[in-house]
């Protein structure tokens, strides 16, 4: 199992399926994990992924203008290297969190920007993946092997572009 992209949790066998998406709604990257491996360390390299051809010259886009992520990707080593990249991130911050910064006191410095607004388009991603589950295959996921379901999840990717 090690490497084919299947792990333990707590339902059993399963997946994770870690999608870069436009404002769209369009797949832009995926990466394909265990199911036990934790989602924030998959997101750097998910946006690293990332190569948006330019209309005219000049080298292909491969950094958003702003990353919106649910609370799994929350984490101030992630803050901090997209604060380093200039990318906006827009993540409510976990309550685990929130009381290590609470506990710290006046040392635990202040709470990271959140509008909530700009966090209600994060459903374009969730939207994403129900149309990718309209393809049966991915929905149960058929493949055995890592390599054939992600190739599947790209097919499926290039079919939700073509359409």
């Amino acid at each position: 199992m090690d490497g084919e992209g299947i792990g333990h949790s707590r339902g059993g066998l399963s997946s994770k399926i870690h999608l870069a998406v436009d404002g769209r709604g369009m797949p832009l990257s995926v990466i394909l994990t265990p199911g036990q491996d934790g989602d924030n360390p998959q997101l750097i390299p998910l946006l690293e992924a990332i190569s948006v051809r330019r209309t005219g010259r000049g080298r292909p886009r491969s950094r958003p203008e702003a990353v919106l992520a649910d609370k799994a990707y929350s984490h101030p080593s992630t803050r901090s290297a997209l604060r380093s990249r200039r990318i906006r991130f827009t993540s409510p911050e976990r309550s685990d969190q929130k009381a290590r910064r609470a506990a710290l006191g006046s040392k635990g410095g202040r709470p990271p920007d959140f509008d909530p607004a700009e966090y209600r388009r994060r459903n374009v991603v969730e939207r994403c993946f129900n149309r990718l589950k309209q393809f049966r295959d991915l929905a149960t996921r058929y493949a055995k092997r890592a390599a054939y379901y992600r190739s599947e999840l790209i097919i499926a990717a290039i079919v939700l572009w073509l359409r």
